[in-house]
């Protein structure tokens, strides 16, 4: 269980060095979205050795491709608190999905949840006015990561649709594809590349291989040994690291409505699961009860 803790645990901090490593990276946003994810394919087929290939994951993986890209890009225009924050907020575009394409019934309580995801995603644009070098245009960067978070639900809920049909081994190549389709999607704005610096070639090769590819392998292993709760919990870890790091490195300052917004949907995002859970653990006792009687 301890190594199965860890190895999410290295997988949010992997995932958590995204932003500040972009904005350290002096390619545009198209080269670094089109060839991270170039160095991600690789890595992620050689870790994960995907072996099942579906026409619904390679649907999904357009919808990947989409998250990737529009990432970079939010953050190349906005802080790295209100991209990762924002993308946080991607179970608010999860009702529909999970309603009409899942059948997964919508109870009230999680209403309420998503109410309080919306409220925290308008306050991030009360800092519209607050501007870094790293962040020049906070508000369409906003927009930009709103719309990943879009993309985001629908990746995971297509990954949920695979593993529901009993698809689960091809959620590997759904990563592979993925990245694949977002580097040929980049590459005609990304050239011609010019020269790259020794520091922009490392960079993008530790954005590929570590923060994104074995992040996702020590995530796969990691919820195998840990129950989906605790790992959900431990994931939370990377929207409240990725803005220390841009904080560190880059000087950047969450401004107060951004504080504000990330509490609450890292809160909402934490205490969800864990209601869930206790209802959930309600629900068997009751029919525990029952049975008995």
């Amino acid at each position: 269980m301890l190594g199965g803790r860890l190895s999410v645990v290295a997988a949010a901090v992997l995932f958590s060095t995204g932003g500040a490593a972009i904005k350290a990276c002096g390619l545009s946003a198209w080269q670094v979205a089109g060839f991270r994810s170039a160095f991600a394919m690789v890595a992620v087929f050689v870790l994960m050795r995907p072996t099942r290939w579906t026409r619904s994951g390679a649907a999904t993986a357009v919808a990947y491709a989409a998250t990737m890209v529009l990432f970079v890009y939010a953050n190349k225009l906005t802080t790295a608190a209100s991209s990762i924050l924002l993308q946080s907020t991607a179970p608010l575009y999860m009702i529909p999905f999970a309603r009409f394409v899942l059948h997964e019934p919508v109870r009230r309580r999680d209403l309420g949840f998503l109410g309080a995801l919306l409220f925290g995603m308008i306050l991030f644009f009360g800092d519209a006015d607050a501007r870094f070098a790293t962040a020049p245009d906070p508000v369409r960067g906003n927009v930009v990561a709103a719309a990943s978070a879009v993309f985001w639900a629908l990746t995971v809920g297509g990954l949920r649709r695979l593993e529901r049909d009993g698809e689960k081994e091809g959620a590997a190549a759904t990563l592979v594809l993925g990245n694949a389709f977002a580097f040929l999607f980049c590459l005609p704005f990304a050239l011609p590349l010019g020269a790259v610096s020794t520091s922009d070639g490392l960079l993008i090769a530790y954005l590929g291989i570590f923060q994104v590819g074995l992040a996702y392998v020590c995530l796969a292993r990691g919820v195998r040994k840990v129950p989906g709760l605790e790992a959900s919990f431990l994931l939370l870890l990377e929207p409240v690291l990725n803005p220390l790091w841009a904080w560190v490195v880059h000087g950047e300052t969450p401004g107060p409505w951004t504080l504000a917004g990330g509490a609450l949907v890292v809160g909402a995002a934490a205490l969800k699961p864990w209601l869930d859970a206790r209802s959930a653990l309600t629900e068997l006792r009751k029919r525990s009860l029952q049975r008995a009687s």
